[in-house]
């Protein structure tokens, strides 16, 4: 190898979020989306509230099934020739099984060309309410459906599951061959794990259990949050997070965020958000001995969801400065070249919080290419 080789820089890892509701094959989905396509219901329906709402938009591809493998065979090329290499799957488990499977199961893991993205898990284990029921949204949202939460038994069925049926897959995403598994809810697993003290023997049990399965580790990662921070989703809890003495306790091995919405106003300019986009960043960095890997969301809007007019919107969040916000994070691993390079978008498809990559009537492929231009493709 030469020394110009030798001294290229390690291509960076681009994993976006998947939020797996855009199908109707899950018979418990029609208890929120009744007309049987999942929430592609909740866009197809939305209309313009405001004079200045940037709504309603409407997909490219159409309603597709996302697990449909012919449809995400599709996907998939579109991510990987943007540079899109790494999915990262909500994952839901509630009354004692999984929900929202058939997107990954069906649909990515039976595409034929699976290979060229691969995938981990983000356990979304916030509590379920009528958020996603626009019927209910408005008055009921915040009452609960399923609980998020689990017990130690249960904790051990999802174990099992996530290790033979998922890490088992030669496409499950991996650093330094240990695979990753995100986790979203800190303090609904403290909770249900019977507190700090049960829930770090339950991860251990979880590492221990990779372990048996041939691999050299697990590598758990956190959903950032600042302390009591914002509930603007619908979903999340108001405690925002756990104790800097608590994480360090659970052993995570790398943390990054799920959505900007998470840690700062979002009912503003987009670039007036990228400073504290960057400020929050090097905060987490300086204060955390586990590494953390950027975050870029493309904006926030949630409308889709409820029939009154949600305030927090994001405006002026352009293909253009979007990919402002993906040179940033590409800039941030520059600084650190021993950080393993991931960084982390929101999303793929979050359509009803209007922060998705995917083409639409507005941009195109704008937010698609953006993420090419500055990364390349895979």
């Amino acid at each position: 190898m030469d020394t110009q080789e030798a001294s290229a820089p390690q291509a960076i890892d681009v994993a976006a979020y998947i939020w797996p509701a855009y199908t109707g094959d899950d018979p418990r989905s029609l208890m929120f989306w009744g007309e049987g396509m999942g929430e592609w219901q909740s866009v197809k329906n939305s209309v313009k509230k405001t004079p200045e709402h940037n709504w309603p938009r409407r997909p490219l591809w159409g309603y597709v099934n996302e697990a449909d493998p012919y449809v995400m065979e599709m996907q998939i090329a579109a991510a990987a020739d943007h540079g899109v290499n790494v999915f990262i799957y909500d994952w839901y488990w509630y009354d004692r099984r999984p929900f929202l499977e058939q997107c990954l199961n069906n649909g990515y893991l039976k595409a034929r060309n699976n290979d060229r993205v691969k995938f981990y898990l983000m356990w979304a284990n916030h509590d379920a309410n009528h958020v996603w029921n626009i019927e209910q949204s408005d008055r009921n949202h915040q009452t609960v459906i399923w609980g998020g939460a689990v017990d130690r038994h249960e904790f051990e069925i999802v174990v099992h599951r996530v290790i033979e049926r998922y890490f088992s897959q030669p496409s499950y995403y991996c650093i330094d061959g240990k695979p990753v598994f995100m986790i979203y809810e800190l303090q609904n697993l403290i909770n249900g794990l019977g507190g700090i003290d049960g829930c770090c023997r339950a991860l251990e049990f979880f590492r221990e259990e990779t372990v048996k399965a041939g691999f050299p580790g697990l590598h758990l990662q956190a959903a950032a949050w600042r302390k009591n921070g914002n509930n603007l989703s619908g979903v999340d809890a108001n405690v925002g997070g756990v104790t800097r003495q608590d994480f360090d306790r659970l052993a995570f091995d790398s943390l990054t965020h799920y959505q900007f919405v998470h840690f700062t106003n979002m009912n503003r300019d987009y670039l007036d958000v990228l400073p504290d986009v960057q400020k929050e960043w090097e905060k987490i960095d300086q204060n955390y001995q586990q590494p953390y890997f950027p975050h870029v969301s493309i904006g926030w809007d949630n409308n889709p969801r409820f029939k009154k007019f949600a305030p927090t919107v994001c405006r002026n969040n352009t293909p253009e400065n979007f990919s402002r916000a993906l040179a940033m994070a590409k800039d941030f691993l520059a600084q650190r070249p021993d950080r393993h390079p991931l960084v982390t978008i929101n999303s793929w498809n979050e359509w009803t919080e209007t922060s998705y990559l995917e083409p639409d009537d507005l941009y195109g492929y704008g937010y698609l290419k953006a993420v090419k231009e500055i990364f390349g493709s895979h």
